[in-house]
């Protein structure tokens, strides 16, 4: 028994150690994006700021319960007849229970600014998540293109090689003269140099989807299917919004990204968090209101017969500064300001989102126009090298059609790899113009 296991770990010490490559689609890279991502952790603990902040802002509103002591040591002891005037030393302690208010009640608008900055952390948080998404799926589509372009480049080399050695085989038999094989060799010269570059293109296209993703270690990622509801179209319309937003207007999809991009329910939260800071600072112009409880004991060496040895009061205090030099007026003006910039801001991310939505839209309709269009460039131009090929083999084409109908080949599949990719990032494109990225993502 000890023999046997002893050879089996002799024969486990020299068997290669075999690593396995991680493999991931769109959707696990989303996974990974949101949770790994240390732009979007950062937007997250923005949200637990503000929600910290309503706290504090709740907290004013609390009675504040304190204690104080002190003691004194004084010089020498002085004497009136037989009273004491000051002791050799004394000694306070007591509680203090006081709260502070506006008049104007600027506490509860601080606490209502509070919660609104709260719902408009969240919202900044799903939008710089729909953010991250697209950036994820740029670099996914742009592996996928580099991927596409190093398969390319290896059958082009392929080709090539094949007509090289052709061109050598008819050099040797007198039907070619030798320009015809420099030519050939330069041309897969030319070749293997971009194969080159597309494996260093593949890398680096690995290393920034890795960044992104928050990928550790060697990986693979594998084509996603596109589904219907990856589409922000279908053949009734537009897949996630009303029936009548057709393709062939994009009212109707700047109508929803109005109501559902998150940068717009921001910035009308911001605009209504600005127009409450002009009621908070126009608070200034009311007294504050304060009220204190108060429990203290003195003790004094030697005593005092006459001292006041243990208290109990209340204060109630109405504070107004007459004149502070204009502070007041400053800061509702400020005030005011802001709230002018936060209106002007809205409108124009108003205006910004609708240029986007239609950049977004024509793009997707040009992409999706022209895919058809090169998916026949394709056939016609692996039809048309396949028959050049043969002809060049009988002597009935010479090597510059081939290399033209090489070239031909080659364009027309790189571009059309890159529209196929290209399609699929537009569909993305408009989901996030529209504020409904994420919640295809999430609704999965």
């Amino acid at each position: 028994m000890r023999k046997t296991i002893l050879i089996i770990a002799v024969l486990l010490n020299f068997l290669p150690c075999t690593t396995f490559a991680v493999e991931y689609s769109l959707d696990d890279l989303y996974g990974l994006a949101l949770e790994r991502s240390e732009t979007v952790k950062i937007a997250g603990e923005d949200t637990y700021i503000s929600m910290r902040e309503k706290d504090r802002a709740m907290a004013v509103l609390i009675p504040k319960l304190s204690a104080f002591g002190s003691h004194t040591k004084y010089s020498d002891q002085k004497k009136s007849n037989s009273s004491v005037i000051q002791p050799e030393n004394s000694t306070s302690w007591g509680l203090k229970m006081d709260q502070s208010l506006s008049v104007s009640g600027r506490e509860l608008t601080a606490l209502k600014i509070a919660k609104t900055s709260i719902v408009k952390s969240r919202f900044d948080y799903d939008s710089v998540k729909e953010g991250y998404l697209l950036n994820v799926a740029s670099d996914y589509y742009g592996l996928l293109k580099a991927k596409k372009a190093l398969e390319i480049a290896n059958a082009n080399v392929e080709r090539l090689t094949k007509h090289r050695d052709a061109a050598q085989t008819r050099l040797r038999v007198g039907e070619i003269t030798k320009t015809v094989l420099l030519r050939a060799e330069a041309e897969l010269s030319g070749a293997q140099s971009d194969l080159i570059r597309a494996e260093n293109n593949l890398k680096l296209a690995k290393v920034v989807l890795a960044r992104t993703a928050g990928i550790s270690g060697d990986y693979e990622i594998k084509e996603s299917e596109v589904k219907e509801n990856n589409l922000p179209f279908d053949k009734e319309g537009l897949g996630g919004f009303p029936a009548d937003c057709g393709l062939s207007s994009v009212d109707c999809l700047k109508q929803a990204a109005l109501s559902e991009r998150n940068e717009l329910k921001s910035a009308d939260l911001d605009r209504n968090i600005a127009e409450d800071q002009i009621r908070y600072t126009r608070g200034l112009y009311w007294p504050d209101f304060s009220v204190e409880g108060v429990y203290s004991r003195r003790e004094d060496s030697p005593s005092s017969f006459f001292a006041n040895k243990e208290s109990i009061y209340g204060v109630l205090r109405l504070d107004y500064p007459f004149f502070e030099g204009g502070l007041r007026k400053a800061e509702v003006r400020q005030s005011e300001a802001r709230f002018r910039q936060a209106d002007y801001r809205l409108e124009d991310l108003k205006k910004t989102i609708n240029v986007e939505v239609e950049d977004s839209y024509l793009n997707l309709i040009t992409v999706s126009g022209v895919l058809e269009k090169l998916k026949a460039e394709v056939e016609y131009a692996r039809d048309n090298y396949n028959a050049v090929s043969k002809q060049f083999q009988y002597g009935l084409a010479d090597s510059i059609d081939i290399i033209d109908a090489n070239t031909l080949l080659v364009t027309s599949e790189r571009e059309f790899a890159n529209a196929q990719y290209d399609y699929q990032f537009a569909a993305l494109q408009l989901r996030r113009a529209t504020g409904t990225l994420l919640e295809t993502v999430v609704g999965r």
